[in-house]
C-alpha cells in the first residue's frame, strides 16, 4: 500500500513495518515460494502500490484470477484479521484502471508483433533451431533487411527463407555459406510454429508498448494485464514472447539515471520459463537487460517457485526479495532450500531456512533496500491484502472493459498490406516468365544464333530491373519508414 505521506510502499507487517523505498524499485525484485503460498497476493499488493503512485504496471495472468482487479474488493474475516492485526487505519477497497490484453485477442485487446520487430535472435528461440540452423535465419534477417524487405507474419518469412535458399550461391559471397539441409529445418520448424497457432502472433498492427504508459484521471498508472491462461499451454512461447516485450521496453526507453519512483513496473510470472534450455547467449543478453533496464526506469519483478530457477547472473542483479514458503523433501530440495536461506541478510532472532519452512500462506521473508541501496536484514512479516478483488470478474464485466478501451479501434482489426510475400511472388512470377522466355529462345539458337543472343542479353537484363521494381515497391508500400539501413536494439528487435 502506498503511502503518500512517506513516499514509501507498506507492502508487509513483521515487528516492524516493512516499507519499500520507490527509488529502489528499479534495483528489481523476487517474489519466490512453492505453490499456494501467497505469491499472487504478494504481486497484486505491489503492482496496486505502483498504480497508487502513478506508475503504470504490466502483469502477466496466467491463471486467470488477476481481473479482478478492475473490481473493489470485498471484505472477510481472513482479510479484517489482517487489516485489524497490523493496525491500518485508511485501508479501503477499490477497483484499478485496467487494460485488458490477449495474444488470441479473445479475453483483451489483440497482441501482435511482425517476424521483423521479433528479429532473429528470439525467433531461432521460438523455433527451437541449433546454432548453425540460427545463423541461416540471421542471414535471411540481414538479407531482408538490405533489400528493405518487411517481414510482418509467417508467410513473409517462408518466402523469404525459400527465396535465400533458391538464390544460395548468389548470396554465399556476401552473407555467408546457406545449406539446404538448414533452410529445410527452418522451414519445417516454421511450418510447427504454424499448426500451434503461431500465425495469431505475427501481423499488423503491431503492439505500441507506448500505449502502456497511461493514467487515469487520479493519477494512477494503468494495469495493463496480459491474459496468458492460453498462451501459457506453450511455455516456449510465453517466455520468448514477454522476453520480446521486456527488449522492446528496453530499446524503446531512454536513459533516465536515478528516478524518485520507475516510469514502469514489469512482473515477469513463471519466471523459470525464461531461462529453462535457453543457450548461455541468450541469458547473457538477458542478464544485460537486467542490469542494463535499471537506469531507464523499468522495475522487473521474478515470480517463480524456487530463488534457484533464476541464474545467478541475474540473481544477482535483483535487490527487493520476498521469500514465501518452501517445503524441503528431497536432497535438491534442501540444497535450494539453503542457497535461498543464505541469499538474505541474517537475521540474529531467527534461523532463515527453519524459517522459510515453517512460513503460514500469506507470510513471508522480506528484504529490501533501504535509501542508500543497502538490503535490509530479513523480517518475517505478513503480506498487507490488496484492495481490488481477489477473485476473476465474469467474462461480460471483463468485455465491458475490453470494449469500452480507448485503444479498441486501433487493435481490434487485422491489416494484411504488401509485404515480403507477395513482393517475392511477383518476383518468381517474372523470372518464371523469363526463363520461360530463354527457353524459346534457346530453341530458336541453331536458326538465329545472333538474334537469340541479343533476346537473352535483354532477358537478362529484364530479371534484376525485376527484382530492382519489387524492391522499391516494397519500400514506398510498406507503411513506415525504414530508411536506407536497418537498426536492430539488444536482441537483433527492429529498433523503432
Amino acid at each position: 500500500m502506498y503511502q503518500k505521506d512517506l513516499h514509501k510502499i507498506w507492502l508487509a507487517t513483521g515487528a516492524d513495518r516493512v516499507y519499500l523505498e520507490p527509488s529502489m524499485a528499479n534495483r528489481h525484485g523476487l517474489i519466490a515460494g512453492a505453490t499456494g503460498t501467497g505469491k499472487t497476493v504478494t504481486l497484486k499488493v505491489l503492482a496496486e502500490s505502483f498504480s497508487d503512485m502513478g506508475v503504470p504496471v504490466f502483469v502477466a495472468d496466467i491463471k486467470g484470477d488477476l481481473s479482478g482487479m478492475c473490481a473493489p474488493g470485498i471484505e472477510n474475516k481472513h482479510i479484517k484479521r489482517s487489516i485489524d492485526t497490523m493496525g491500518i487505519t485508511d485501508f479501503n477497497y477499490c477497483p484499478y484502471p485496467v487494460q485488458f490484453w490477449d495474444v488470441y485477442g479473445k479475453k483483451g485487446l489483440p497482441v501482435r508483433t511482425t517476424i521483423s520487430e521479433m528479429g532473429p535472435e528470439l525467433l531461432a528461440r521460438l523455433l527451437g533451431l541449433n546454432d548453425t540452423q540460427t545463423g541461416v535465419l540471421r542471414i535471411v534477417f540481414r538479407i531482408a533487411d538490405d533489400k528493405q524487405l518487411l517481414l510482418i507474419d509467417l508467410k513473409d518469412l517462408r518466402a523469404m527463407v525459400q527465396y535465400v535458399g533458391d538464390n544460395a550461391k548468389e548470396f554465399k559471397l556476401a552473407y555467408g555459406n546457406i545449406s539446404a539441409q538448414s533452410v529445410g529445418a527452418i522451414q519445417r520448424a516454421l511450418l510447427s510454429l504454424e499448426d500451434a497457432g503461431g500465425e495469431q502472433f505475427f501481423g499488423e498492427p503491431s503492439l505500441e508498448l507506448s500505449d502502456w504508459f497511461e493514467w487515469d484521471e487520479n493519477g494512477r498508472g494503468f494495469m495493463n494485464i496480459l491474459e496468458c491462461s492460453e498462451l501459457f499451454q506453450s511455455p516456449l512461447l510465453y517466455g520468448t514472447f514477454l522476453l520480446w516485450m521486456l527488449s522492446e521496453i528496453y530499446d524503446m526507453l531512454p536513459e533516465a539515471g536515478d528516478l524518485e519512483k520507475p516510469k514502469l513496473a514489469f512482473f515477469f510470472d513463471e519466471a523459470h520459463l525464461l531461462f529453462d534450455d535457453a543457450p548461455k547467449a541468450l541469458v547473457d543478453k538477458v542478464e544485460q537487460v537486467v542490469r542494463l533496464i535499471r537506469s531507464k526506469g523499468v522495475s522487473v519483478w521474478f515470480i517463480t517457485q524456487n530463488p534457484t530457477d533464476i541464474p545467478d547472473s541475474v540473481l544477482g542483479q535483483i535487490g527487493n526479495r520476498v521469500q514465501h514458503a518452501l517445503r524441503a523433501y528431497t536432497p535438491k530440495d534442501q540444497k535450494a532450500l539453503k542457497a535461498a536461506a543464505s541469499s538474505f541478510r541474517e537475521n540474529p532472532d531467527f534461523d532463515t531456512a527453519e524459517s522459510i519452512q515453517a512460513l503460514g500462506t500469506g507470510e513471508a521473508l522480506v528484504s529490501v533496500l533501504d535509501e542508500k541501496g543497502v538490503p535490509t536484514i530479513v523480517e518475517r512479516a505478513n503480506i498487507l491484502p490488496p484492495k481490488s478483488s481477489m477473485s476473476a470478474v465474469d467474462d461480460v464485466t471483463l468485455m465491458s472493459h475490453v470494449l469500452s478501451s480507448p485503444f479498441k479501434d486501433k487493435y481490434s482489426v487485422e491489416e494484411d498490406r504488401e509485404s515480403a510475400f507477395e513482393v517475392i511472388s511477383e518476383l518468381n512470377e517474372e523470372k518464371a516468365e523469363a526463363e520461360k522466355k530463354a527457353a524459346e529462345e534457346k530453341a530458336k539458337e541453331k536458326e538465329e544464333k545472333k538474334a537469340s543472343s541479343k533476346k537473352k542479353t535483354s532477358s537478362s537484363r529484364k530479371k534484376t530491373n525485376a527484382l530492382e521494381k519489387a524492391i522499391n515497391t516494397t519500400a514506398n508500400t510498406i507503411g513506415r519508414e525504414i530508411g536506407k539501413k536497418i537498426v536492430r536494439g539488444i536482441f537483433d528487435t527492429f529498433f523503432k
